[in-house]
């Protein structure tokens, strides 16, 4: 047998065992007549987002409700750049840490005594100590850092960009530095045949081949980071999730919808832009 079917036995096995140990049942998902109403009367309304507020009073100075709903996806597009340009700066610095082409096998060229024993004794403890770091990074969801942050700094922009970009500078690190070090070398072997510097080798033979895979990959991390910035809404910063669970707690349903259609609609939006720039600039 196989090593790919023995994994995918080792894996229905686990998903067997998880719903033996939570007594998962179809039952479950069969909701109480209560349940059933209000489902029945926020899925009715998908076919009829409101355009107007379902509120009986409304202050005479608020704004209309499209109007709420296109600046709270302003918002949630702004705290989404503000985490992915962390992130990104970020994910760059310790990819590249990350990753062994800059230091295992000297794919960067380099044979003096100094560069020897910075490749064999320093660079390995860099390298351990960086992939521990993203794990950590990762590991903890940006929601976590949200409450964690919240709770240091208070309700602050900085601190909700900082919450996403933790998590996802990480997870773009540990990506980036696998891209950096399956990239082909023949240029980057070319260019220390030629007798190039190893920052001259990394910079020019290296990350260049890994460069288009890493874009579309950071745009990829955008789009999640657009939904991620409106689940933090539900902490209260002025996103599209802040606006759509106040409309939710009041049984607003068809503001809810108008509020779900707009946020996606926004990653509609982005998904294109970001696939026009992906063949403009990464092939």
């Amino acid at each position: 047998m196989g090593l790919r079917r023995i994994l995918i036995l080792i894996i229905l096995g686990a998903g067997l065992w998880a719903f033996v140990q939570l007594t998962l049942s179809p039952d479950d998902l069969i909701p109480n007549p209560g349940g059933l109403q209000v489902a029945w009367k926020f899925f009715s309304r998908a076919l009829s987002p409101a355009l107007t507020y379902e509120a009986a009073f409304v202050p005479a100075n608020t704004q209309p409700l499209l109007w709420k709903a296109i600046q709270a996806a302003g918002m949630t597009v702004v705290f989404a750049a503000a985490a992915m340009s962390l992130a990104l700066v970020t994910g760059l610095l310790l990819g590249f840490l990350a990753s062994t082409a800059w230091w295992a096998g000297d794919p960067a060229g380099g044979r003096s005594a100094t560069q020897v024993f910075l490749r064999r004794s320093v660079a390995p403890i860099i390298y351990g100590s960086t992939r521990v770091l993203i794990t950590l990074m990762r590991s903890v969801h940006e929601l976590i850092w949200a409450v964690l942050l919240l709770a240091a700094f208070g309700l602050s922009h900085l601190s909700a960009a900082v919450a996403i970009a933790i998590p996802f500078g990480g997870t773009l690190a540990k990506i980036f530095s696998e891209m950096i070090d399956e990239a082909p070398r023949d240029v980057a072997e070319a260019y220390r045949g030629s007798g190039a510097s190893p920052a001259q080798v990394y910079l020019l033979g290296l990350l260049p081949r890994a460069m288009p895979d890493m874009i579309t990959y950071s745009f990829y991390r955008f789009e999640c980071a657009l939904r991620s910035s409106a689940i933090l809404g539900f902490f209260g910063y002025p996103t599209l999730g802040f606006f759509i669970a106040a409309s939710f707690e009041n049984l607003h349903y068809g503001e809810v919808w108008t509020y779900l259609y707009t946020l996606f609609f926004l990653v509609t939006l982005v998904d294109w832009w970001s696939g026009a720039l992906r063949k403009r600039f990464a092939t």
